[in-house]
């Protein structure tokens, strides 16, 4: 593990709020702490290199060094009050569908102390005090299975009942041996208790990779061939997982209420046994999502104990900070955004920080670590770890799981590898390969160096607090990248806008992916990839809406709001990081926006920068009419030049030749900037390119993309547009 690494109980606070800060460190000697204001993250030294500054705080000083544990792996937890006698006889019952059938174990169910029902490629297995028995039939991965113990008379009986006919396979059968069930005490679902865990070791073992349904225990034995149905009078606990499936709480039908919980965050919403596709809402039949998917890799919440508590000074200026860690020659360092106090604002320009885009590709694991990878890490002095390298912090939503389904939830409850000064993404042989945090600061860099006063927010502020947190501002600015959106935060800037603000949307890809919160589980974002776009994985048919909020899940254009709405521009080609330039179109001749190149002459704009070596790339908007780019939009100019590694988009595509305009596939890679004014004096900018802010310090920040940013603010800090 990374030997000194800490995180935040939240991204952001305002002057006088306190951010608790947690470390584990497994140096043998204290580590220290202070406190740094992040202006430049990129460590390319063909840039301006790092740039942090010195902040005096109170926490300042040493701190006694202790490892803190990561324990990965979702399960059901059940503690009754008392311990409960089971009948003689008595049938327990689960429906199970396995995802990985790897030669392991895997539990799913556990008494402590009593018997562990688990599965694997072989067949279900019962584990006794002093017995263990095995159903010699085959499970095969993704098929729902019944999985029964009927205990009476002295004798357990294992049943395993295919719920689906598989064709040349036997994968139904049973086993017995002497035995009986001891008293109903602590119950887990998908992992089994570790024996006499100690300080380091993961309380949970034997994880489960797959979807559970239905656990019930029933008086009688229950020997029939029909799959039980637990809503019976014998029904002595039936955990119905089709309740309140937007917390992570389980609830008992049964007369006892044995209620339960969720630990690391296993996925809710999916499709059960029951499932018939006539119905793809889950709050609609919820019966039909019933199921609970585990994984042995899920993780919400490391539980770390704060070491210490950054209590935001009064009158400390909105920036962004990094909590500064060092121990020897390691260094870890934490960001922080210090907000205006609540109700101000302390400059006329507020940067709108893409904390949402942040989590959601946290730890985002690549497989780009190779030794020129390293090499470059090394002579940049670049943030020397990687979240290829440490899996124990849990994975991006840009991953799968080891079982194959994608990650769907993204906490900030852990230590976030891709947030950090210094960390790379890519080797990228024309810039630096920095993405989201580190890249972001390119533009915070450059306001800093021109002068401009601005605030920082973040999404997750924004989300919260709506439109009036804009308000106060005549301007609004994104980073590169601002791609992963609620509703709260799309209604806040739609409604800024009409309200006469102003927006300076400086990235691409930008509101794509429509994400869901919950005040039930703080500090958690959901995502299902639904039927289109770029997707690191697809979502199943039928668990397109989001369990944490019930909305449809998928892109933004798929739920009526494409981005050319709101800032003109949309997604339209994708490649490698790598950047081109862009040329002036006739509409930076009109009177309404040729203010935007006073002091430019140049026919190509931003043939260069620390991004893939082009102020245009990676990936591309570009308007569309009927997509929602207001009429009156200028396209100011439009890149060309791209690499053949691009590709349109798919949901622009309706076969290999023809595409949703009616334009050929290639005349779609293309990113526009455009600019257009609204009836109650605001005004949108948008550059349509990931790349753009990295061509800002360019020259000394003397260049033509610079002078036209600089253009931009100045017009929209003094409110003249």
């Amino acid at each position: 593990m990374v030997p000194l690494i800490g995180y935040v109980d939240r991204f952001s606070a305002r002057p006088g709020e306190p951010v608790a800060v947690k470390v584990s460190s497994q140096f043998d000697w204290p580590y220290r702490a202070d406190l740094v204001r992040i202006i430049h993250a990129d460590p390319n030294p063909a840039g301006p290199g790092i740039k942090l500054e010195d902040m005096p705080a109170a926490f300042a000083g040493a701190y006694a060094s202790r490892f803190q544990p990561v324990h990965m792996g979702s399960c059901g937890v059940v503690v009754p009050a008392e311990p409960l006698a089971l009948p003689d006889p008595c049938t327990i019952v689960v429906r199970v569908q396995p995802w990985l059938l790897d030669g392991r174990p895997q539990t799913v169910l556990a008494i402590e102390g009593g018997p562990a029902l688990s599965v694997g490629a072989e067949g279900a297995r019962l584990e006794l005090a002093d017995a263990r028995i095995e159903v010699a039939a085959p499970m095969l991965k993704g098929r729902w299975y019944e999985l029964r113990v009927i205990a009476g008379g002295g004798r357990i009986r294992l049943r395993q009942t295919a719920l689906q006919r598989s064709w040349g396979i036997t994968d139904s059968g049973e086993a017995e041996t002497a035995g009986s069930l001891p008293l109903l005490d602590r119950l887990t679902f998908g992992a089994a208790p570790t024996p006499a865990p100690g300080q380091r070791c993961n309380p949970y073992s034997a994880f489960f990779n797959g979807r559970l349904e239905d656990p019930a225990m029933l008086a009688g034995a229950h020997d029939g061939p029909q799959p039980i149905e637990p809503d019976k009078p014998e029904c002595l606990a039936w955990w119905d997982f089709s309740a309140k499936i937007p917390t992570d709480l389980i609830i008992d039908r049964g007369p006892h209420g044995l209620h339960g919980h969720l630990r690391n965050l296993p996925t809710r919403a999916m499709r059960g046994s029951r499932w018939t596709g006539e119905e793809t809402n889950w709050r609609h039949r919820p019966r039909e999502y019933a199921a609970i998917h585990f994984h042995e890799d899920d993780l919400y919440d490391c539980g770390w104990e704060t070491d210490f508590v950054f209590e935001t000074p009064a009158g400390m200026a909105s920036g962004i900070y990094g909590i500064r860690l060092r121990c020897n020659d390691i260094e870890d360092i934490v960001p922080v955004y210090v907000l205006p106090p609540a109700g101000a604002a302390t400059a006329p320009i507020v940067f709108l920080a893409s904390t949402f885009t942040y989590q959601i590709y946290g730890n985002h694991q690549r497989s780009s670590v190779d030794n020129a990878f390293r090499a470059r890490q090394a002579e940049w002095h670049a943030y020397p770890w990687n979240a290829d390298q440490h899996p124990e912090y849990g994975a991006s939503t840009y991953n799968k799981h080891p079982d194959g389904s994608g990650i769907c939830y993204s906490s900030l409850r852990r230590p976030l590898l891709t947030m950090r000064p210094g960390y790379i993404t890519f080797f990228d042989s024309r810039g630096s390969g920095v993405r989201h945090f580190p890249a972001d600061t390119h533009l915070i860099d450059w306001l800093t160096v021109k002068g401009f006063a601005f605030d920082v927010i973040t999404d997750h502020d924004l989300d919260r607090e709506g439109a009036a947190l804009l308000r106060p501002y005549r301007a609004v600015v994104t980073g590169s990248h601002p791609e992963y959106h609620t509703r709260n935060t799309l209604d806040a800037l739609q409604n800024y806008i009409d309200g006469g603000g102003r927006l300076a949307y400086l990235g691409g890809n930008g509101f794509y992916w429509r994400i869901a919160t919950s005040p039930a589980i703080p500090d958690v974002l959901e995502i299902r990839r639904a039927e289109g776009g770029i997707r690191a994985w697809a979502a199943e048919p039928g668990e397109y809406f989001h369990a944490l909020d019930g909305g449809y899940g998928g892109l933004w254009r798929r739920n009526g709001r494409p981005p050319q709405m709101l800032c003109g521009v949309g997604f339209s080609a994708q490649g490698l990081f790598e950047g081109s330039y862009y040329r002036r179109m006739p509409g930076a001749a009109d009177p309404r926006g040729a203010w935007i190149f006073d002091g430019i002459q140049d026919e190509i704009i931003g043939d260069f920068g620390l991004s893939g070596g082009g102020a245009a790339g990676f990936e591309l908007d570009r308007a569309d009419f009927e997509l929602g780019t207001p009429p009156n939009t200028l396209i100011l100019a439009r890149s060309e030049g791209h690499q053949s590694h691009f590709v349109t988009v798919p949901e622009e595509l309706l076969s290999n030749l023809a595409t949703v305009t009616g334009e050929r596939p290639e005349a779609l890679i293309r990113a526009e900037i455009v600019y257009f004014d609204t009836l109650a004096d605001g005004a949108v900018f948008s550059t349509g390119s990931i790349t753009f802010c990295g061509a800002l310090s360019y020259n000394s920040y003397d260049n033509n993309i610079s002078r036209m940013l600089e253009n931009v603010l100045h017009r929209f800090a003094s409110g003249d547009c």
